[in-house]
């Protein structure tokens, strides 16, 4: 598994193999998405049925860990947090991931990982804002004036360890497998790719999972 520099320029920006696979993921998911619902129906069939599958079950998941007001605010970014981050985890898989000059698994890569962690980070303390004012602001001092540094380190924690999580599974997976096809490279890597199948996809919903609990806990009636 190689993680070079970058592929080519443009003015002072850099575009590696992760930024070019993302554009790539990005364009495949708008491609799906204008072929699911530009002839849609009431009783809908093959694409349009399994991406409404997928919506529904999405929408279970994260009603599930969401009050309803804040669902029907943030389900559009949680959604596409965790479909972003599963077609990047399984990106991975691909013949000549890492390895091919263009194709890599972004979440393979640490600052994509802290980017999306980060995007995390400002919709919890938004929401928050949103929810209950800049009184929001005064839990870094409850119940006692004197938890404030530990109160901010802990909500810069949270971030850190979204992005290390995310990224350290995807990696280290993608590190085994690589390894395992240059000792065995006929049987132990399909069974791996598909170990990473499972993978990927607990990746990207605990990741959802933990950004769920962090935007209930700030905007939430309970906070």
């Amino acid at each position: 598994m190689e993680h070079g520099g970058a592929l080519f320029h443009i003015g002072p920006l850099d575009v590696t193999s992760e930024m070019t696979t993302m554009l790539g993921i990005s364009i495949l998911l708008v491609v799906i998405c204008a072929l699911a619902t530009r002839n849609m129906k009431l009783i809908p069939g093959g694409l349009q049925n399994l991406v409404e599958k997928g919506v529904e079950m999405l929408d279970n998941f994260i009603g599930g860990l969401l009050s309803p007001e804040l669902k029907k605010q943030y389900f559009p970014l949680l959604a596409t947090i965790f479909i972003f981050i599963l077609f990047c985890n399984y990106s991975g898989i691909l013949p000549l991931a890492g390895h091919l000059n263009g194709l890599m698994g972004p979440t393979a890569v640490l600052s994509v990982t802290v980017s999306m962690a980060i995007v995390v980070f400002c919709t919890t303390h938004f929401a928050g804002v949103r929810a209950h004012g800049f009184g929001y602001l005064k839990h870094f001092i409850s119940p006692y004036v004197f938890l404030l540094p530990l109160l901010i380190i802990e909500e810069f924690v949270r971030p850190v360890s979204l992005s290390l999580r995310l990224y350290g599974n995807i990696y280290g997976e993608e590190m085994v497998t690589s390894q395992l096809f240059g000792l065995f490279p006929i049987v132990v890597p399909v069974v791996m790719n598909v170990f990473s199948l499972l993978m990927g996809g607990i990746a990207a919903m605990v990741f959802t999972l933990l950004s769920c609990i962090y935007i209930e806990g700030a905007a939430g009636a309970g906070h």
